[in-house]
């Protein structure tokens, strides 16, 4: 069965479809993906909002610091939760490489770099920054397979910029250092975030999701917690408020939304779950305005529209290569 949409002759986005395929024919798609999809949407839409929170002036934690001690600690428990699914903890060297290495570009270069920038920068403009990972992603494939993109393609990519330069430029005419110094710290994670993912996928490993994930967030921790020291942080001395944060990310973060991410993946179409990368921004964008009182000005809401654009003809082009 098509969609209403192509049923009735009107020509509309891979990503319009997929959502519309969630909320009107949910009776096709089996309920526990779509309850852990849901769980992804509203966890990784809130994280911006978390991390904001334990890191903010006057928090007490700082960000490295913080960081590397969610991060250890949510590897920890997964380490146990594989050792109770009976999962072989073993690795061969050079899996351990691959895991360390892809480890700190994603704990480190991306999360680590997202959680210090929000110590000046707003949630909601973090998570709007973060938005244009999958453009980045592209970048990076037609790169590393010297393949010239399409025209399909290239119009999405400019239209993404598009919606950057809309968003940045405001801060850019400040001149404020912290705001230019995290919106540097936020793009470098939106691109060395798909290049850690790369690394996986081009050179998958042999054990469980669950051990990729204790390892990778292993040597993550290590690598903020290295950070922390040559940035010189002080002790932390986290008020309650920071302490909450810091426990959200921990379990709802780090282990309940990234086994509900594991499950939709197995249980869902790509196109339906890869739909997270619109719904993340705009929770993140809301909830910074009900808790925390973050502006949401014309070039906020213009930027975003163009970024989730943008990101909708990346999509559209990859279904179509597929």
């Amino acid at each position: 069965m098509k969609p209403k949409f192509a049923i009735i002759g009107i020509h509309c986005p891979l990503w319009l479809e997929s959502l519309y395929s969630i909320t009107f024919m949910s009776t096709s798609l089996p309920i526990k993906g779509l309850i852990n999809l849901v769980i992804v949407y509203l966890v990784w839409g809130s994280t911006y909002l978390f991390i904001r929170v334990a890191v903010r002036e006057g928090s007490g934690f700082p960000p490295f610091a913080m960081a590397g001690s969610r991060i250890l600690c949510a590897a920890a428990i997964l380490f146990a939760v594989a050792w109770l699914l009976k999962n072989r903890l073993s690795v061969s060297r050079t899996e351990l490489r691959l895991l360390a290495v892809s480890g700190v570009v994603l704990w480190l270069g991306g999360n680590g770099m997202v959680t210090w920038a929000e110590h000046h920068a707003d949630s909601s403009y973090a998570a709007l920054i973060l938005g244009s990972t999958p453009i980045w992603a592209v970048i990076l494939e037609a790169i590393l397979d010297k393949e010239i993109p399409s025209p399909l393609l290239i119009l999405s990519l400019l239209i993404g910029f598009m919606g950057l330069g809309v968003l940045v430029w405001p801060v850019l005419q400040k001149g404020v250092r912290a705001d230019l110094a995290s919106t540097v710290a936020l793009l470098f994670a939106a691109v060395i975030w798909p290049a850690g993912s790369m690394m996986l996928q081009r050179t998958p490993p042999k054990s469980t999701s669950v051990v990729v994930a204790a390892y990778q967030q292993f040597f993550g921790g290590i690598g903020l917690v290295a950070a922390m020291v040559l940035a010189g942080e002080p002790w932390p001395q986290p008020n309650p408020s920071a302490w909450i944060g810091w426990g959200y990310l921990v379990l709802a973060g780090s282990v309940i939304s990234f086994t509900s991410y594991v499950i939709a993946v197995r249980t869902l179409p790509i196109t339906v779950v890869t739909t997270y990368a619109y719904v993340n921004p705009v929770i993140a964008v809301l909830l910074g305005r009900v808790v925390l009182d973050e502006r949401i000005t014309s070039s906020t809401l213009l930027g975003m529209v163009l970024i989730l654009a943008g990101v909708a003809g990346v999509f559209r082009q990859r279904s179509r290569r597929r």
